[in-house]
């Protein structure tokens, strides 16, 4: 029986309680908890798909990790078993003759709990082979309790022969999976998105729109991860519209491409380095504060890019790489730190990783508490007249996103950011950013870009899974402008508000209908308001 097969079939505390010898005070009671979804049952359960049995040892690691078990030398270590307690001395017996008794990381025992006969069989099993142990180093055995051994056996022989036959079955369909699996070091992970979506005040169609990635994960030290994803999709913006991008928003005509390809390690306890190479994001490494509206760039939180996190983070966002790092100053301070390069892979002039646009990040975040999370950031960017997009991902006006036309901008930007855990089923999160921008060489010409907003999350809002949320925010928005060159003296506040749910159907599957409104495009109240409404497929695995 391997390892992992066997921690669980212990960890079951019934079977913890079997060991004391004693058999259910209630038989029909007993039989009535084989629908407890224990380990045990886990085990009677296993069907012949493949995919249920990796779901089955996916079940067993948790399992394992949860409730872990540690062998009791001594029965007074147990803190829920006491010298008054009516089975007391067999508990002591049987730990200082047989040692055939464990019990849970938290040094409880959880004897009083029922059990089932195939729990009960399991635990007997676990006796009979510590006996038989103690057998073969001919170490000697009480008559009676082999006796009662004897007994034992041939009241459950058809309980015990069962639990060896489904164990060594699934024994040997797992030592068929790895030897057939994909690979030692690399494992796949997916997610496609089918969005159906309307916006309904600008001439815009009822489109239907995807975008598949697949990403390739491998670790080769156990500590360190490389990412290699695959993108493709069709999924464009609304006509007319400059903001209300969706997450899923990527359109290369679902040619194949890399998305992503990044690498993380280690130094030490307290270093955690991220390694870009291509299509860096500032929060796959950087804390975002906002636990559940940000999926990073995925689709199983909000709908809208903006309405993931502040848009600082998605300042100088670069195709080319860079390096960032993470450095936990204590359990709960974390220092943050990093550099793009947006043309780090071309050797033209201008250009390179240190010679041309980049970005720099510095972020400071503090937990106080586990509810409660803050961070102060600042984004430091310099941007070339060839590109000199600030915001990248769709967020923002057109006018804040290039303020100054045709122009090299270098920008200083400062952010909060806060989250709050209300209770287990309400969160709230709130930013507020500056942006400073300015055109090297030119006193005069100088922009002010403000965002701003709060989100309210209702985490498993009407069963496990499933998220409820509404955003309200101002993306940003050039509140001044002055200089040549400016695209707008000024913009309109550029007020988001969205509102969503997301319906878990199972572990793999959402659906998440929602509304977006947008109170007015490109800076400009006077255009027609966007409404865009959209049903969201999410398929990961």
């Amino acid at each position: 029986m391997s390892k992992i097969l066997r921690s669980c079939l212990l960890a079951s505390p019934a079977m913890l309680a079997l060991a004391m010898g004693v058999a259910p005070a209630n038989s029909a009671e007993a039989e009535g908890n084989q629908e407890i979804a224990t380990t045990g049952t886990i085990v009677a359960q296993a069907v012949t798909e493949q995919s249920q049995i990796l779901n089955q040892l996916n079940n067993y690691s948790r399992e394992g990790r949860k409730n872990s078990i540690s062998q009791v030398t001594n029965v007074n270590q147990l803190r829920d078993v006491s010298p008054t307690d009516w089975a007391y001395e067999a508990l002591r017996s049987l730990v200082d003759r047989y040692g055939c008794i464990v019990g849970y990381p938290n040094q409880t025992y959880r004897g009083s709990r029922a059990l089932s006969r195939y729990e009960f069989a399991a635990g007997l099993n676990a006796c009979l082979n510590q006996i038989e142990r103690l057998i073969a180093s001919s170490e000697s055995i009480v008559r009676e309790d082999l006796d009662t051994l004897n007994r034992l056996v041939q009241e459950f022989e058809a309980e015990l022969a069962t639990l060896s036959g489904r164990v060594d079955n699934l024994e040997s369909r797992i030592a068929f999976l790895e030897d057939n699996q994909f690979s030692t070091t690399t494992k796949l992970e997916g997610e496609a998105v089918f969005g159906l979506a309307q916006e309904f005040n600008n001439d815009n169609e009822v489109v239907f729109q995807n975008r598949v990635r697949l990403a390739f994960v491998s670790s080769f030290t156990g500590k360190d991860a490389l990412y290699t994803r695959l993108d493709a999709g069709n999924a464009s913006a609304f006509n007319d519209l400059d903001q209300g991008a969706f997450t899923y928003t990527f359109d290369n005509g679902n040619d194949v491409e890399i998305g992503w390809l990044a690498y993380y390690f280690p130094i030490g306890e307290k270093i955690q380095v991220y390694l870009p190479a291509v299509f860096p994001l500032w929060v796959d490494f950087v804390p975002s504060v906002s636990p559940y509206f940000d999926s990073f760039t995925g689709a199983t939180g909000s709908l809208s890019s903006f309405g993931e996190s502040s848009p600082i983070y998605k300042i100088g966002l670069a195709a080319g790489g860079g390096i960032g790092a993470n450095f936990e100053l204590t359990e709960s301070i974390i220092l943050s730190a990093g550099y793009f390069g947006g043309d780090s892979f071309s050797p033209s002039e201008g250009a390179g990783l240190f010679n041309g646009e980049y970005s720099a990040l510095g972020q400071v975040t503090w937990s106080p508490t586990d509810s409660i999370q803050l961070a102060a950031t600042y984004v430091r960017g310099y941007f070339t007249e060839e590109d000199n997009t600030i915001f990248d991902l769709g967020v923002g006006t057109a006018n804040a996103r290039n303020p100054f036309e045709d122009v090299a901008l270098t920008t200083n930007s400062f952010g909060l950011e806060g989250s709050v855990q209300i209770s287990p089923n309400i969160a709230i999160n709130a930013f507020g950013m500056y942006s400073d921008v300015s055109v090297p060489g030119d006193d005069d010409s100088e922009a002010d870009i403000w965002s701003y907003g709060v989100g309210l999350a209702f985490p498993d809002l009407g069963k496990e899974g499933n998220l409820g949320g509404i955003i309200v925010g101002a993306e940003p928005y050039v509140s001044s402008c002055d200089g040549a060159g400016c695209a707008t003296d000024e913009d309109d506040v550029a007020l988001h508000v969205e509102a969503f749910y997301k319906y878990q159907l199972n572990d793999n599957i959402s659906i998440t209908p929602g509304v977006i409104y947008i109170n007015a495009p490109f800076g400009d109240s006077d255009n027609d308001a966007g409404i865009i409404g959209s049903i969201r497929t999410t398929f990961t695995f």
